[in-house]
Parts: structure tokens; C-alpha cells; sequence
């Protein structure tokens, strides 16, 4: 049963209006180093930890090899966001989107997660890039299920769900370890029979 269980592992370019997507790459390590740094406060309420305590620190090089890995086995994706209109030499990295948890077989179903640069956070373009991603997934890969899970206090991702339309199925307690506790998420889904056009154009109108 060919494609049964695993999809297609690429991981390529996907480009909308204001935006142009593409893999993380080893040579990117000090831009997404010093820009996760510049925005630890700003994302720190929202990312996960590791319930056992600190780990030790993983170097870039690991980390990018383990989504490279992912992605070769269809685990997972994961995109970094650029802005190329307003930099056409070298747009920087201002953001990033993964897809994760992705399981094959009868479900074909993953979770989709993101984070933005502040400066960049309020002008739609995280929707925009999530509407890629969906595309793809639900196209080229053929995910038939996707969902993303929110911390209710998290106002500005909410916004996000909202645009994209995504059905809100309710509270799920002590979901996730975030900020260093169990903490309550709101899942949102969206099946691909849902979508009677691309996400992209969705959002567009």
C-alpha cells in the first residue's frame, strides 16, 4: 500500500504575496540564534519545556539535523518565514512554522505550531504563512487532519485560528509543558473536506 505510512519528506519553498518560506539551514545559525534570543521574553510565556527539568543544552547543528531527520522519515516539517519584497538580498528570518506529531497509516493527522519576531507580530503575516503550510499538507503530503493547540491567555495566536477558520473543539487540561508547568490548551482543527479552496485564498479575501 504505497504512501500508506509515510508521506513525501520535502520540504520546499512555498511563497505567497509577502512571503517566502523555506528550510532552516545550518549556515542560518547565527541569525535564528540572535533572533530567538532577542525575543526570548516576548515568546517564553508560549514555549514548551521539558517536564523532567533543564535539558542540556542542544547545539544548533543537533537541532537542525533532528528536524532534517524528521522530515526525511515524514515526522515532521518545519519552515522558517522571510520577507522578500522588503529585502530582496538575504531576507532575514522573522519568524518560523513547523508541522509536528505527524502520524500516517488511517489518521494522517499532525500539529502545526509557530512563532513570529515581535516587531513583525500584528500585520496578518503568520496567518499567511500558516495558509502555505496548510496548503501543502493538505495537498502534496495529503494530511487529511490538522490542529493547532493554544494556551487560552495567548490572544494573538487565537487571532490567528480565527482568521484561518479553524473549528474550536474545547479545553484540553494540563495539555502541554509550557513555561514550566501543565498548562491548559484550546485545540483547534481543521479537516481537508473543510477546505473547498486553498487556505491561501482564504485569507486573501
Amino acid at each position: 500500500m504505497k504512501g500508506f505510512w509515510r508521506g513525501k519528506a520535502a520540504v520546499p519553498d512555498l511563497v505567497s504575496q509577502r512571503l517566502a518560506l523555506r528550510q532552516l539551514k545550518l549556515s542560518d545559525a547565527a541569525e535564528w540564534s540572535a533572533l530567538r534570543h532577542a525575543n526570548a521574553k516576548w515568546l517564553k510565556p508560549w514555549d514548551p519545556t521539558n517536564p523532567s527539568g533543564p535539558p542540556e543544552a542542544m547545539t544548533y547543528r543537533e537541532m537542525i539535523g533532528l528536524k532534517h531527520n524528521a522530515a526525511r522519515e515524514g515526522t515532521g516539517y518545519a519552515w522558517v518565514l522571510t520577507l522578500p519584497q522588503l529585502h530582496s538580498a538575504n531576507p532575514p528570518i522573522i519568524g518560523q512554522v513547523s508541522v509536528s506529531g505527524v502520524q500516517w497509516g488511517a489518521a494522517r493527522t499532525a500539529s502545526i505550531g509557530y512563532w513570529i519576531d515581535q516587531s513583525h507580530a500584528g500585520f496578518g503575516l503568520m496567518p499567511e504563512a500558516c495558509a502555505l503550510v496548510i496548503d501543502h499538507c493538505f495537498g502534496a503530503l495529503g494530511l487529511h487532519r490538522l490542529e493547532i493547540n493554544i494556551r487560552p491567555e495567548n490572544a494573538a495566536s487565537l487571532r490567528v485560528v480565527d482568521k484561518l477558520k479553524f473549528r474550536d473543539e474545547g479545553l484540553r487540561r494540563g495539555y502541554l509543558h509550557i513555561d514550566g508547568q501543565w498548562r491548559d490548551h484550546r485545540t483547534f482543527a481543521l479537516n481537508r473536506e473543510e477546505l473547498a479552496t486553498p487556505m491561501i485564498e482564504r485569507i486573501y479575501e
